[in-house]
C-alpha cells in the first residue's frame, strides 16, 4: 500500500486481515489531528494512515535489531509478532477527539489505551490473531503498557516497549513527519530519520532503546522538531481555542450525552450526535462554531507562560478540568460585576496544560566507549528543553473570549497584566469558596 509522502508499505495476507477488520477500518474515518484542520486545512489524514506509517517503522526497527548481537537473541517469533501487532493496533482504542476529552478526566470514561483490552476481544480481530499470529494478545498488550503484565518483565518486553513508547519511538517517528507533511509545514521533518534509525542501539543498563553517539545530532533535531510542532501546530493558539470550545461543550453536555456509548463511532456520526445533543443548550453556539456551516471561534484575550506570567501559569497548570470551569464561571461573574457588562458563563474559556505530562524527551546516548548518558548531559540544546519541563515551555495558559465580547472588553481590559489581575481576584474568590 502506498502512503504519503512516497512510502510503500508491504502487506502480507495476515496483515491484510487485520487492516480489513472493522476495528481498523473505523480508524480510516477518524481524524489524526482533530481540531488542527481548522488552522491547517490539509491536516485531514486519518489514524489509519498513521497506523500504516507506524507499522512500516516497526518493520524498519525489526530489520535493524534482528541482526543486532545483543538484541537479536531476544527477538523470537512471538516477540516480533507481538511488536508488529502492537504497531498495527496501538491506536485501535481511539475515538473521535479522544485526546482533548481524555484530558478532562471525566468519570467512567476509559483512556484509549485501556480500551484496547476491550477492542482485541472483537470476534473478527481475535480470530485473526489466533489464526495468523504466533503470540498472545497479553504479550502484545504488555508491549503497549496495558493489561495484565505479570511474568512479562523480560529484556525483550522492556526493549520493545521502549520502541513503542519512549523519547524516540516508532509512533513519534511517524506522526512528527506525517503531521508536518499534511499541515504543509517543515517543522516536523527537520531531522534525519534514516540516520536516526541506523544509529539506534540498546542501553545495557536499562535494556531500553538508546541512540549511538553517531546519531546524537539526529536525536537533537528530533527533540527540537517535536518542540516546534507542539508550539506551532498542536498548541497553536487557534487550535487551542477550538479545543477549549469542544471541551467546554462536552463538559456542559456530559449528563445528556452518553459518552461511553460513543466510543465506537467514527467522526461524522459522533459530530452529528454532538450537534443534536447540543441543540438549545449553552453549548450549541460553540458546537456550531466548530462543526456548523460557518467557522466561528473564540479569540485569545490573554496568555501566560513560564517565560512571561510564570506565577499565573504555575497557579493554573495541571488543575482538574472541573476546577478550571468553575474558575472561568467565577471570572465571568467578576468581569460582569466590575464593568457592568452582561457576560454569559460560557463567554470566557480557560485553557491550561492538563494533568497528564508528555513522555520524557531525554533519550540515552551511547558513547563510543559503550557507556550511556542522558541526551541532556551531552547536548546543550536538549538540556534547555529537558531541565525546564517540556510541557511548561510549549503549553501555555490562555484565556479565550467569545468574538463579539472580546472587542467590547478590549476597551476595559487591554493587556495580559490587566487580565492577570482580574484572574488572580477570581482565583482568590474560588479558594475562599472551597476552603
Amino acid at each position: 500500500m502506498r502512503i504519503p509522502p512516497s512510502d510503500s508499505v508491504p502487506i502480507s495476507n495476515r496483515v491484510r486481515r487485520i487492516l480489513d477488520s472493522s476495528v481498523l477500518r473505523r480508524l480510516a474515518c477518524i481524524s489524526q489531528l482533530g481540531m488542527v484542520n481548522l488552522v491547517y486545512p490539509g491536516a485531514m489524514h486519518s489514524r489509519f494512515e498513521h497506523t500504516l506509517g507506524v507499522y512500516l517503522n516497526a518493520l524498519r526497527f525489526l530489520d535493524r535489531f534482528t541482526r543486532d548481537p545483543q538484541v537479536g537473541p531476544w527477538l523470537d517469533q512471538a516477540h516480533c509478532d507481538a511488536f508488529l501487532l502492537a504497531a498495527l493496533l496501538h491506536d485501535a482504542g481511539h475515538w473521535p477527539y479522544c485526546h482533548p476529552i481524555e484530558d478532562m478526566q471525566l468519570a467512567d470514561l476509559p483512556s484509549h489505551e485501556q480500551r484496547l483490552t476491550e477492542v482485541i476481544t472483537d470476534p473478527e480481530l481475535a480470530a485473526a490473531i489466533d489464526q495468523d499470529w504466533q503470540c498472545t494478545p497479553e504479550l502484545m498488550l504488555a508491549l503497549l503498557g496495558v493489561g495484565p503484565q505479570r511474568d512479562m518483565n523480560t529484556p525483550a518486553v522492556t526493549f520493545l516497549a521502549s520502541c513503542l513508547s519512549g523519547p524516540v519511538d516508532i509512533d513519534k517517528l511517524d506522526y512528527l513527519q506525517r503531521d508536518s507533511l499534511h499541515c504543509g509545514v517543515e517543522y516536523g521533518r527537520n531531522f534525519d530519520s534514516q540516520r536516526l534509525i541506523s544509529a539506534l542501539t540498546v542501553d545495557p543498563s536499562t535494556q531500553r532503546l538508546a541512540v549511538d553517539a553517531k546519531g546524537q545530532t539526529a536525536a537533537e533535531m528530533m527533540v527540537f522538531s517535536r518542540y516546534i510542532m507542539f508550539n506551532e501546530v498542536y498548541w497553536h493558539h487557534t487550535v487551542r481555542a477550538a479545543t477549549a470550545m469542544l471541551q467546554r461543550s462536552i463538559f456542559l453536555l456530559q449528563h445528556r450525552l452518553d459518552l461511553p456509548s460513543t466510543l465506537k463511532l467514527a467522526d461524522a456520526a459522533w459530530i452529528a450526535l454532538l450537534r443534536r445533543t447540543g441543540e438549545g443548550s449553552l453549548a450549541e453556539p460553540m458546537i456550531e462554531g466548530l462543526f456548523g456551516t460557518r467557522r466561528v471561534l473564540y479569540k485569545p484575550a490573554a496568555e501566560f507562560s513560564v517565560l512571561s506570567g510564570r506565577p499565573l501559569h504555575e497557579r493554573l497548570t495541571r488543575r482538574p478540568y472541573w476546577w478550571l470551569v468553575a474558575l472561568a464561571e467565577t471570572l465571568t461573574q467578576t468581569v460582569s460585576r466590575r464593568f457592568g457588562i452582561a457576560v454569559s458563563p460560557v463567554d470566557i474559556l480557560i485553557d491550561a496544560p492538563p494533568t497528564k505530562l508528555e513522555v520524557d524527551i531525554n533519550v540515552a546516548i551511547r558513547k563510543f566507549d559503550g557507556a550511556c548518558q542522558p541526551l541532556e548531559d551531552v547536548s546543550p540544546v536538549a538540556a534547555t528543553l529537558a531541565r525546564q519541563q517540556f510541557d511548561d515551555i510549549v503549553k501555555k495558559v490562555r484565556l479565550f473570549v467569545r468574538p463579539g465580547l472580546r472587542e467590547h472588553l478590549k476597551q476595559q481590559i487591554s493587556t495580559d497584566q490587566d487580565w492577570g489581575q482580574i484572574l488572580n481576584e477570581a482565583i482568590e474568590v474560588m479558594e475562599e469558596q472551597w476552603v
